[in-house]
């Protein structure tokens, strides 16, 4: 699978901004989708993910009651709806894809994710 993430770009604090992530190929059942971010000088880190058949989110705390991760399964698109944006939050954001349904760690780890597509660059200025 192939993903593309959008989306990104300026936003003053306090602003929002909707980031998709499209996937070309099959997205199965079980697989499920992340989202990650890299600040600048720092390492990548996890955002948030969705299971594409059940919905179930997972947030970093760092995020949680701001960020909203969504799918459209017709679509093969997952969205990160980010809201209440502070300029801890300018990182490039990327999404990435699980395809091991045996993964037992928690959904924050990167190894977890077997597909990762480019990232998309999203700055907030204060």
């Amino acid at each position: 699978v192939q993903l593309q993430a959008s989306g990104g770009g300026l936003v003053q604090a306090g602003g929002s901004l909707r980031l998709a992530c499209v996937a070309s190929g099959t997205i199965y059942s079980s697989d499920v989708m992340g989202w990650s971010r890299q600040a600048p000088g720092k390492e990548r880190e996890f955002v948030a993910a969705i299971k594409w058949r059940s919905g179930a989110r997972y947030y970093a705390d760092s995020v949680k009651g701001r960020f909203t991760v969504s799918r459209v399964n017709v679509e093969n698109t997952v969205y990160l709806q980010m809201n209440s944006l502070k300029p801890e939050d300018t990182a490039v954001y990327y999404c990435s894809a699980d395809r091991d349904p045996s993964y037992s760690g928690t959904y924050s780890e990167a190894q977890r994710y077997d597909y990762w597509g480019r990232g998309t660059e999203v700055t907030v200025s204060s």
